[in-house]
């Protein structure tokens, strides 16, 4: 048996007995980093460097059969399929395209245990779970302004962007956000983290490091209420796949541990921040978000402060404009008070409210949305509209809730 032996020799956040289960199980390759690879290897009597191979194979050439990993000794990938190992991948169930050419993939990961299918949600059967991934074409505008390097020659497509998410629901329960709706089911490991990213750079055929994609991290879930994984996915993404965590945005709804743990990571694997601000002050910020009531603004900008920033880099702060409830102008003058009090190099998105069924809010009027943002740059304050994307097929912020009809 291949995997109790491997354990004590990697450090690496999602361990192999973690992914171990009874024998004749299915455990998955994908999620283990080069180091964890190679003690694999090692366990089974094969040179460290075998390791190495695995992770090039999965992470760089995209391989997802372990019969195809031609690398490897056939004996070598015959015993690891006996023992119940696969690579394991994440894999697209389902794709949903819009008229604007954004596309939404409902990606299939396995439960940690066997589950019936739930009334009424199709996207949930035995053992199989969905969550949500997007790639937008040119992406939304939301990384102007960031401190990203300039634009690239690519495709048909100059730039994209991936949004990535990190549990099945949430559990913040944004008022707004029809994620919400699902509650939090559980995280997601970094295998299914990472592989969502990499499944879709699969289908469209990105050759990283010369075409340009950008990563968010915004879609279902709250990144830091699964730090671990989240980070341990990131890690994997920029060692193991090649990505650059300057080229990767991490929102969260202002979970200030997880805003300090962030704080402490090394640059080289820290993605940007976003904070999910959306509102001008701490009452109307409280009915909107709930978590507010725990850690208003003022804590979670005294925790953003703790970031060491690179140089050009800002901290951007998602401002989602409701009709009537948090788009008038004394709101925005407030934005601007708040923003410039950080005394942090910063960024405002904003986004037009992306409505959803059983949601009571509305829409913001244009012309109220131009009002804001005239308003903001007024008072000296960077700010971007971010275009909404995909809203025909769901796929918009805000609007993941794993859909099953395109």
């Amino acid at each position: 048996m291949l995997g109790p032996a491997v354990t004590a020799h990697t450090s690496q956040l999602i361990r192999l007995d973690a992914n171990s289960a009874a024998e004749g199980s299915r455990k998955p390759l994908f999620g283990l980093d080069s180091e964890a690879l190679s003690a694999l290897m090692v366990a089974a009597g094969e040179p460290a460097w075998r390791g190495r191979q695995m992770s090039e194979a999965i992470y760089r050439q995209r391989l997802a059969e372990l019969d195809v990993i031609t690398t490897l000794p056939l004996t070598l990938r015959q015993r690891l399929a006996a023992e119940g190992w696969e690579v394991g991948r994440p894999r697209i169930a389902q794709a949903f395209i819009s008229t604007d050419g954004t596309e939404r993939y409902l990606v299939e990961c396995r439960t940690p245990e066997a589950r019936t299918e739930a009334p009424g949600d199709r996207s949930i059967v035995a053992g199989v779970e969905t969550v949500e991934t997007v790639w937008m074409p040119e992406g939304d505008e939301g990384e102007a302004g960031d401190g990203s390097e300039p634009e690239e020659a690519g495709k048909s497509w100059q730039r994209a962007t991936i949004c990535v998410s990190s549990q099945v629901g949430c559990a913040v329960n944004c008022q707004f956000c029809l994620t919400a709706k699902l509650g939090l089911q559980r995280n997601l490991t970094a295998g299914e983290i990472a592989g969502q990213v990499v499944a879709v750079l699969d289908r469209h055929g990105v050759e990283v490091g010369k075409e340009r994609v950008n990563l968010v991290f915004m879609g279902m879930g709250e990144p830091f209420l699964n730090y671990d994984n989240f980070m341990a996915a990131v890690r994997l993404l920029v060692k193991e796949v090649g990505l650059s965590p300057q080229r990767m945005t991490v929102s969260t709804s202002g979970i200030v541990p997880g805003i300090e743990r962030f704080a402490e990571e090394p640059p080289e694997v820290r993605p940007k921040v976003a904070i999910s601000l959306n509102a001008p002050n701490d009452a109307i910020r409280s009915e909107v978000m709930p978590i507010n009531r725990k850690w208003p603004i003022e804590a979670v900008v005294d925790a953003v402060r703790k970031i060491r920033l690179r140089p050009r880099e800002r901290i951007t702060f998602e401002y989602v404009l409701l009709g009537g409830v948090t788009d008038r102008p004394e709101h925005a003058a407030e934005v601007a008070r708040l923003v410039r009090r950080t005394g942090l190099p910063v960024k405002v998105n904003l986004i037009a409210w992306n409505p959803g069924p059983g949601v009571p809010y509305a829409m913001p009027k244009p012309e109220a949305v131009e009002a804001f943002k005239r308003a903001l740059a007024a008072e000296g304050v960077p700010v971007y509209l971010r275009r909404p994307r995909g809203r025909d097929i769901f796929a918009a912020c805000g609007q993941l809730k794993r859909t099953v009809e395109g």
